[in-house]
């Protein structure tokens, strides 16, 4: 690969979210300050949204990382599950260990009393759903429910919700009203800024150990910032294929041809690309539609002023 070439300890773009290259740009940390002060407070159920690849996995397992003193932790990559086996993952991920066959009342009460048993050793319990958008109501009913269990002061467990914007369309729906009306934080991470992918390339290079000069030139960031409309999945992608390139030719730094042909191989890249080309034309072509119209109409008042300045000549 280009670490030699480039100087680099480990790659920079992988896709893994790996927390060591967690960056405090101001959407990541105002997010994660958002989570820490609800959960420290006693929240019961927080909300975090962003689209796909903008960085919710990295958020979520910084975190849990972050609060590994304070709380005991599930996280549940996926939570399309029955509500019974929401539970059984939920335990399954806190050690609360239960008999192979056992009925919802006995497991319900094994469940609270490993809850009490943490709550008894300071330790606050943090459930964490990765995808939240496809969990199926009836389990999100049974979330709701779960997070009932309380002493007379805290509650035993507290719930963050990561999904894409359908999570918000989910719920809606009237049958979980209850449990939308107890989410008093929320919080949506937004793709980056032009700025903000300067400094996100910056950073994981500097991570992966990168301390040479500006390795990306002003051109290509650009034209990766718009094969990637800000999308932290998509600029990792894109910049690992464009230092593939840039190596294969034997750069020293990655230029606007290295790039664009590591945007053509990707699908999506591609497809970002010709939408806003699309958008620039269409944009063109209104702006000098209106000045054709406009050039028209100065053309029919200068038409119609000295047609009225000639009737009143003798």
């Amino acid at each position: 690969m280009y670490l030699e070439h480039f100087r680099l300890n480990e790659l920079p773009f992988t896709l893994t979210p790996d927390t060591s290259f967690f960056m405090s740009r101001a959407g990541y940390q105002d997010a994660l300050n958002v989570l820490l002060v609800a959960l420290r407070s006693g929240e019961g159920f927080v909300k975090v949204t962003g689209e796909v690849g903008t960085g919710k996995t990295m958020l979520c397992r910084t975190l849990i990382n972050t609060l590994a003193d304070e709380f005991a932790t599930a996280y549940i990559p996926n939570p399309y599950l029955k509500p019974t086996t929401l539970l059984l993952s939920v335990a399954d991920e806190l050690g609360i260990e239960y008999p192979e066959k056992i009925g919802q009342h006995a497991f319900m009460k094994l469940l609270n009393k490993g809850l009490l048993n943490f709550h008894a050793q300071g330790k606050r319990v943090l459930v964490c759903l990765d995808e939240a958008q496809a969990i199926p109501i009836e389990t999100l009913e049974t979330l709701r429910l779960l997070t009932n269990l309380e002493t007379e002061k805290s509650k035993l467990i507290q719930v963050v919700l990561f999904g894409q914007p359908e999570l918000d369309t989910v719920l809606k729906e009237p049958s979980i009203r209850q449990l939308r009306q107890r989410i008093s934080f929320s919080s949506e991470i937004l793709p980056l800024t032009t700025i903000g992918a300067d400094q996100y390339i910056a950073h994981r290079l500097a991570v992966a150990g990168y301390d040479g000069p500006i390795l990306f030139t002003r051109k290509a960031m650009d034209t990766l910032y718009r094969g990637s409309s800000g999308i932290p999945r998509l600029v990792n992608i894109i910049a690992h294929k464009s230092l593939m390139a840039a190596f294969g030719g034997g750069s020293a730094a990655v230029e606007v041809a290295h790039v664009r042909s590591a945007i053509d191989d990707t699908t999506e890249a591609r497809q970002f690309s010709r939408s806003r080309l699309l958008f620039g034309q269409q944009r063109l072509k209104w702006l000098f539609g209106g000045l054709g119209a406009f050039s028209l109409t100065v053309v029919a008042l200068v038409s119609l002023y000295f047609a009225n300045v000639f009737a009143m000549l003798p």
